[in-house]
């Protein structure tokens, strides 16, 4: 027996799959607020220097603020005063005739900045002063936070596929609000960059350990539903998050603010069932038949668990693959199959993860407030969701994949050759490759689950997911890029988004196809893809053999 036709029995998609969702979706709204941080602690506020020691003796005293800038601080093309230099000495023939002024001798800020609070009461950039020849590190905090969740990646993939799903997601709640709480109180850059790695390893496993929970309890007719369903949590909270920015606009405690559904996460988790799929594969009949149970109980089929005992169970995954075998990352290049898959899952997971978060942490240069133009990034997401799981069931999984990947790089693209001033219509295009990044990410967690097979399925997931937050780590990086030539991020996130989902062409398809429970279905996975297709077209009932 197959475990989709003993899912079948227990009910695939009922009150007990709605409710592991509803369970999973507490911990899971932290994601997008810790992922999208960045965007309002690393901001950088306007400042100028603190012209406090040209005004040693007093010199400044009758004048107003406007002539005191005039007399200290050089001004800029644009009329606006310089960031990061100032006068060595008040200039007061500038109150006469200021036009000359950009040709006088300037030194860097001599005594610390001031900064503009109107928008940010407190952040990374005023309370470590990461500002000037210190700015690049407020970009650097991203890519540490994502350097953490890709190390994070790989240990959970691993650990969960050893020792189960539910153990794990445990730790890594522990992990996210203990070292999240603890940055919230760093006393330096350094503490806080430390803190905020061990925050992304942490978070990292709720997301791929939640995701691959979803999808084993669902059967296949609803696999495409529910990988959809436990997303919208990321896209509503995307559009909550600017909200909570602006009503909690001091970095620390807003760190804490979106660390704490994780203390409600941790109450909730004793609820959480184990992966039925895992226990049998790992010979843990008793435990498999009792979660069964449960679904079956709250799916109103208990009558259809009635002639299985756990004992029966032994039948539904082949002994060779149960048992004491343990599957590690070394599985994934043991076989051509394996490596071409791992090789091909791997580089769309790098585009995908690199082209959303190139676009995600990029939000001035619009003419929005940054509040507005994330809410309208957050608010593309829901209909994107619309377009993925129509696209999923109608297209498949891999044509869906290279489609939004494709047309996000496209978007991109376009951006790039769009004059700056005319803002409002790059901020269309540019809102639009966010939506269709944003459809690409939806499909790629649910097609990633389907391609491994359940012994592999975390490991090969948190593989991937590895993969995935090493674009993530480059791209706040490559966003400094734009000091050697204005378009070059752009350009390097539309070339990344095309060539990544051409590639995905040789992926294969997984659309009502049953998931794979062993490395050997691997090798059937192309063929059992093409007859099934054939099955669903010509209207029969596929799945129904049992083996």
């Amino acid at each position: 027996m197959k475990f989709e036709n003993l899912l079948a029995e227990v009910g695939g998609f009922g009150k007990y799959q709605i409710s592991i969702i509803a369970l999973l979706v507490i911990p899971r709204v932290t994601l997008p607020f810790h992922f999208l941080l960045n965007n309002f602690i690393a901001a950088i506020p306007s400042h100028h220097c603190d012209i406090s020691s040209l005004d040693a003796d007093g010199i400044l005293g009758n004048l107003s603020q406007k002539e005191r800038m005039t007399v200290s601080i050089p001004a800029q093309e644009d009329g606006t005063p310089a960031s990061c230099h100032m006068f060595s000495h008040p200039q007061f023939h500038l109150l006469m005739n200021s036009s000359s002024s950009t040709e006088l001798p300037v030194v860097e800020c001599q005594n610390g900045w001031e900064y503009d609070n109107s928008t940010f009461k407190s952040a990374l950039a005023t309370e470590f002063e990461l500002v000037c020849d210190k700015k690049g590190l407020n970009k650097a905090t991203a890519t540490i936070f994502f350097v953490g969740v890709m190390v994070g990646a790989a240990i959970f993939g691993w650990l969960s596929d050893r020792y189960g799903r539910k153990r794990m997601l445990l730790m890594s709640y522990l992990i996210s609000i203990t070292f999240g709480v603890a940055s919230a109180f760093s006393q330096s850059f350094i503490m806080f960059a430390i803190m905020r790695f061990f925050t992304g390893m942490g978070l990292t496993g709720i997301s791929i350990i939640s995701i691959v929970l979803c999808v084993e309890w669902a059967d296949i007719a609803h696999r495409t539903i529910a990988g959809v369903l436990i997303s919208l949590d990321w896209s509503i909270s995307t559009m909550i998050l600017p909200a909570i920015a602006y009503l909690v606009n001091d970095w620390r405690p807003l760190i804490i603010t979106v660390t704490a559904p994780l203390g409600l996460a941790v109450i909730t988790w004793r609820w959480i069932p184990e992966s039925a799929r895992w226990l049998i594969a790992s010979g843990r009949l008793q435990e498999a038949h009792h979660y069964l149970s449960k679904c079956a109980s709250a799916n109103n089929r208990q009558h259809n668990l009635r002639d299985i005992k756990p004992e029966t169970l032994a039948n539904v995954i082949i002994a060779a693959d149960r048992g004491d075998k343990k599957y590690s990352y070394l599985d994934l290049v043991r076989s051509s199959n394996m490596r071409k898959l791992a090789l091909l899952t791997g580089i769309t997971w790098f585009g995908v993860a690199f082209t959303y978060y190139g676009i995600s942490l990029n939000i001035s240069g619009f003419g929005l407030n940054l509040y507005l133009t994330q809410f309208i990034y957050g608010a593309i997401e829901m209909p994107s969701k619309l377009v993925a799981y129509v696209c999923l069931d109608k297209l498949g999984r891999r044509y869906s994949q290279v489609g939004t990947l494709i047309t996000t790089g496209v978007c991109t693209g376009i951006a790039v050759l769009i004059p700056r001033d005319l803002w409002v219509l790059r901020t269309v295009i540019a809102v639009l490759g966010k939506g269709f990044s944003e459809a690409s990410f939806t499909c790629v967690f649910l097609y990633t689950t389907e391609l491994y097979p359940t012994v592999l399925r975390q490991n090969g997931l948190g593989y991937s997911s590895f993969v995935g937050r090493v674009g993530v780590s480059l791209a706040p990086l490559v966003s400094l890029l734009d000091e050697v030539w204005l378009p070059l991020p752009q350009v390097l996130f539309c070339s990344v988004a095309i060539i990544a989902g051409l590639l995905a062409l040789l992926l294969p398809e997984t659309h009502n196809v049953r998931l794979p429970e062993t490395i050997e279905d691997i090798k059937k996975t192309r063929k059992r893809s093409v007859c099934s297709q054939l099955e669903y077209q010509l209207g029969k009932e596929p799945f129904k053999e049992t083996k």
